[in-house]
């Protein structure tokens, strides 16, 4: 009997394909965190019923459809208070990247250049950790946000 015809091998082939389907990445863990400054409108506040997608000390950038990309090798979460997403990275590890309107995210670990999202209108605002834990809302350099645009 030819190989191909071996109820053996079939089991083994059912097994390893059904084994490889369910194993999936674990979901992306939402991040908390909390800002020092406070607003009454903030990214994840509502005005009837439409959401506040950018706040005091957010740059809105419009990105007409194109492209975002990791400005550093790092970790791209889900922002657990409202629709936009956190950017880490361990080479600047007192920052966070607050990255709202982007569509299609890469949740999870990304590399320098590779493709985050994309977006009409991208609201971008750097977060700087105080000694107290809290995170504050910073100017960021003009080559930081450069570095969002620039693909491998």
């Amino acid at each position: 009997m030819p190989l191909i015809f071996n109820p053996r091998l079939w089991l083994w082939v059912i097994g390893l394909v059904l084994v490889s389907c369910g194993s999936r990445d674990r979901p992306i863990a939402p991040r908390a965190f909390t800002i020092q400054q406070a607003w009454q409108l903030e990214p994840g506040s509502q005005i009837g019923t439409y959401p506040v997608v950018a706040g005091l000390g957010d740059i809105s950038i419009q990105l007409k459809g194109d492209r975002v990309y990791a400005p550093f090798d790092g970790q791209l979460q889900p922002h657990a208070e409202s629709d936009c997403l956190i950017f880490s990275s361990p080479e600047v590890p007192a920052y966070l990247l607050r990255l709202c309107g982007l569509r299609n995210p890469r949740l999870g670990a990304v590399q320098q250049g590779e493709a985050i999202g994309t977006g009409q209108l991208l609201h971008f605002a750097a977060l700087r950790k105080q000694p107290d834990g809290t995170w504050a809302l910073v100017e960021p350099a003009s080559s930081l946000i450069e570095g969002l645009f620039q693909d491998r």
